[in-house]
């Protein structure tokens, strides 16, 4: 008798799974139900999210990341997992909770781990960097001690961030792209990419095991590049508007109300953007998808509510 896809794998542990800003997680969850293979979403709350997870046919577990019984718990029986965590203060806590738990489990083929790409100019004397930067770096540090079979997953500035969510929102209103950038370049990645890396190394580990996944998009250019992809998308003039690092974010960022920790981060990264940090341009997504990143253009064809207003 024909059996399922995965009928007979162990759950897939993915955290995060609830997870706002770039769903990774939930996107990994969908796509590893619709593989056939099993999967225990782990979510922080009992909310419609997590209903949701269950209407793909994954098992839904809330867990704290930060308290080590209840990720026992939630590893128990599982063969692989993913970390993703949002940006918190509670991070570094909970990263290395999850690692100490995965190593006294022992049984885990993969652990994919969600770091960031500024980690690889990163050494232990940097300062420049966000708090959340630095404890993504220690991370992949204690990871790599711990002897757990690895990949580091290292995106660049998601599409989805609330840099360019912000900065593309005043298209709508100004006809510009509003970010302090100056002309420093950068490679946004869009969100479905790095879930559909994770899922593809979740689905089939064994090539994956020790390495290290650099995403980008297709290219690094600077905002006025982009503003001139978006104009021939929407068929209507679009530009950039440079704006004062100190202005946007008190005009820009500010209102968001965003926690510290949180906007500390975002803050940073724009700092960093404006220094041209971010200028950089990998080929991870393709090297394990074997297909391109999406664009600028694609990211406002699937958003185009955050370009053209009400």
């Amino acid at each position: 008798m024909d059996r399922p896809p995965g009928a007979h794998a162990l759950p897939i542990l993915v955290t995060g799974a609830a997870g706002r800003v770039g769903a990774v997680g939930r996107s990994v969850v969908e796509g590893l139900r619709r593989r056939g293979l099993p999967v225990r979403a782990a979510v922080r709350r009992e909310d419609d999210r997590a209903q949701a997870l269950r209407a793909t046919g994954a098992e839904v577990v809330v867990v704290d990341l930060t308290r080590a019984g209840e990720v026992e718990s939630a590893l128990e029986g599982c063969g692989r997992m993913y970390f993703g965590m949002g940006v918190s203060a509670q991070y570094l806590e909970a990263a290395l909770t999850t690692a100490v738990a995965a190593r006294v489990y022992g049984r885990l083929e993969v652990l994919v781990n969600m770091s960031q790409l500024t980690v690889s100019e990163m050494d232990l004397t940097h300062t420049s960097e966000s708090d959340q930067h630095r404890q993504q770096w220690l991370v992949e540090q204690a990871l790599d001690w711990s002897g757990l079979p690895v990949v580091e997953i290292r995106p660049t500035v998601f599409m989805e961030n609330p840099l360019f969510r912000v900065g593309f929102s005043s298209i709508a209103k100004t006809g510009t792209i509003r970010l302090p950038f100056g002309q420093a370049k950068t490679s946004p990645v869009a969100a479905d990419d790095v879930a559909a890396v994770v899922e593809e190394i979740l689905a089939d580990p064994a090539p994956h095991i020790g390495r290290i996944y650099e995403l980008t998009g297709p290219r690094s250019e600077g905002i006025s590049a982009m503003a001139e992809e978006v104009s021939a998308c929407l068929g209507r003039p679009v530009g950039y508007r440079d704006v004062p690092l100190e202005e946007w974010i008190d005009h820009d960022l500010r209102p968001l109300d965003l926690p510290d920790h949180v906007f500390q981060h975002i803050t940073t990264m724009a700092r960093l953007h404006a220094e041209n940090r971010y200028d950089r341009k990998a080929d991870g997504v393709q090297r394990v998808t074997g297909r391109p990143p999406a664009d600028v253009a694609d990211f406002v064809r699937r958003h185009a509510d955050l370009v053209t207003g009400p």
